[in-house]
């Protein structure tokens, strides 16, 4: 069995009723997306929680301590909405994606998802396990937390997506994985989700993203963690 870490864990805090329901996920996707196409990235969201998620439940005992809890998901916002979910009372922006660390919520502007899903539908499990990889380092102690904290998301993002195809609650395509690495690369820097100061450049993203699908969790620890 691999060894285990200690963590710290936050607890979810209620999130708006109307976005979220008890048991389920409701996404409040905006009237102005084509509806096909809203359908598709909203079913896609749902498979790469579930997965993620289920991954979680069943492996965190054989890396960390304590026990896991699953994170709120609000899905899919409208940044362009007044509308919008708010963190620490300002609202979400447009094109990105957000995972709120003091009300421990997940949320995907419909506008970036839109975006990367023209590159592949796989773009929208990369961006749905991303964010999920901030909602387990929040719950980390601080010495398995990297200071790059955008690339360690990366490459929690391909253990993550790994581990649920391996437990079968995703199953990937021919070809979803160099899918996964192009769409890193495709989508322009003009989005804040994808913009290089903040979460590294393409080389950088893709190749902590492979790290993570190559080498599991443990990959994506710092050093000075595991020794």
């Amino acid at each position: 069995m691999s060894r285990k870490f200690w963590m710290r864990m936050c607890t979810a805090v209620a999130i708006t009723p109307l976005l979220v329901i008890s048991g389920s996920y409701a996404y409040s996707a905006p009237q102005r997306a084509p509806a096909t196409v809203r359908d598709a990235i909203e079913q896609d969201i749902d498979t790469a929680v579930q997965g993620v998620d289920d991954f979680w439940t069943k492996h965190w005992s054989e890396f960390f301590t304590e026990t896991y809890s699953s994170p709120t998901v609000l899905g899919l916002y409208d940044g362009r909405s007044a509308d919008a979910p708010t963190c620490d009372g300002q609202p979400l922006e447009a094109g990105n994606a957000f995972y709120c660390p003091t009300e421990d919520y997940l949320a995907w502007d419909i506008g970036l998802m839109q975006t990367g899903y023209a590159t592949g539908d796989a773009y929208v499990y990369f961006v749905v396990a991303h964010e999920w990889g901030h909602a387990i380092q929040r719950r980390l102690d601080v010495r398995l937390q990297d200071v790059a904290e955008e690339i360690q998301a990366d490459c929690l993002a391909g253990a993550e997506l790994t581990g649920s195809q391996e437990d079968g609650t995703i199953a990937f395509e021919d070809g979803d994985a160099d899918e996964l690495v192009k769409a890193i690369y495709s989508v322009s820097d003009d989005l804040p989700w994808t913009n290089v100061g903040d979460h590294g450049d393409a080389d950088q993203r893709s190749s902590a993203f492979v790290r993570g699908m190559k080498g599991g969790v443990e990959s994506c620890l710092p050093l000075k963690a595991l020794r």
